[in-house]
C-alpha cells in the first residue's frame, strides 16, 4: 500500500469451517508485528473523560474511559480508533427467497489490533466463500444495509476482479480503514466483499453521497493504497434502489 506499510499477514493456516460457522476462532493466536499505521495513537494524545460529562461519540468510536490497552493475560493490546463488526450474509439463506437483509447477521465486534488478527487468521478468506456470499466489516452499530440511517444518504466505491482474486484487495482495504488511513475516514461506514458467479467485488460504503470532495478523496486514496490503476466508480444508494434502470456512476476516480 502507498503511504503506510500493511500489517504483515500471518502464515498460519486458516481453520476450515462450514459457511454457517466460518467466523469461529477455535484458538487464540499470537498477533504478528504491527505497523504504526494500524496502532492506536499514544495514550497521551487520547482525551481523558472529564468529570461526569461525556462528549457524544461517533458510530463505532471506542469510549476513552475503556482501557482497551490494559494487559490481558499479561500481553499488551493495541486499541483501534473505532470498534468494528464483521457481518456475514449467508448465500444458503438467499436460496430460500427470504426478505432482503434477513440473512445478514453480525458475527463479532473487535476493537484492538490483536482481536482483528485473531479473527482474520481464523475465518475463510473471500476466495474460499461460496457464490452469493457477502462478508462485511462495518463500524460498530452501523448495519450494512441501505436502510440504516447512517448509510441511507451514502453510496459506495467498487472494485471488481476475477474469481479468487479479491483476497489481497480485501485485506489491504481492511487495514486501510481500521488503520484510519483515509483523510475522510469519518465518512466511511465500512467495506464489503461480494462473491458472485463470474467475479468478486470489494466496495467501500460511505455516509454522505453529496459530499463530493470527501467521496473523490476516498476513491483516489483507495486506489493509491491498493496501487490500482483502472478507473473506479461511485454509485449512490438511492440510485441503486431504482429497479427500472442500471445505476450510473455519480463520481469516478
Amino acid at each position: 500500500m502507498v503511504g503506510a506499510k500493511p500489517i504483515r499477514r500471518r502464515t498460519e493456516d486458516d481453520t476450515t469451517t462450514t459457511a454457517a460457522a466460518c467466523f469461529v476462532c477455535p484458538k487464540p493466536t499470537e498477533p504478528p508485528p504491527i505497523t504504526a499505521a494500524v496502532m492506536a495513537e499514544d495514550t497521551e494524545t487520547r482525551p481523558a473523560s472529564a468529570g461526569t460529562g461525556r462528549e457524544e461519540r461517533e458510530e463505532g468510536e471506542i469510549a476513552d474511559d475503556e482501557d482497551s490497552s490494559a494487559p490481558r493475560g499479561g500481553a499488551l493490546t493495541h486499541p483501534l480508533e473505532h470498534a468494528w463488526t464483521f457481518w456475514f450474509d449467508n448465500p444458503q439463506g438467499k436460496s430460500r427467497q427470504q426478505a432482503w437483509g434477513s440473512t445478514i447477521h453480525p458475527i463479532h465486534t473487535f476493537s484492538t489490533v490483536e482481536d482483528f488478527w485473531s479473527l482474520y487468521n481464523n475465518i475463510h478468506h473471500p476466495s474460499k466463500l461460496g457464490v452469493g456470499a457477502d462478508l462485511h466489516c462495518f463500524k460498530n452499530k452501523i448495519e450494512p444495509k441501505w436502510e440504516d440511517p447512517i448509510c441511507a444518504n451514502g453510496g459506495k466505491w467498487t472494485i471488481s476482479c476475477g474469481r479468487g482474486k479479491s483476497d489481497t484487495l480485501w485485506l489491504h482495504t481492511l487495514l486501510a480503514i481500521i488503520g484510519e488511513q483515509f483523510d475522510f475516514g469519518d465518512e466511511i461506514c465500512g467495506v464489503v466483499v461480494s462473491v458472485r458467479g463470474k467475479q468478486e467485488r470489494v466496495a467501500i460504503w460511505t455516509k454522505n453521497a453529496t459530499n463530493e470532495a470527501a467521496q473523490i478523496s476516498i476513491g483516489k486514496q483507495w486506489k493509491e493504497f491498493l496501487e490500482y490503476k483502472d478507473s473506479i466508480g461511485f454509485i449512490v444508494h438511492e440510485d441503486a434502489k431504482k429497479a427500472d434502470k442500471a445505476p450510473k456512476n455519480r463520481y469516478t476516480a
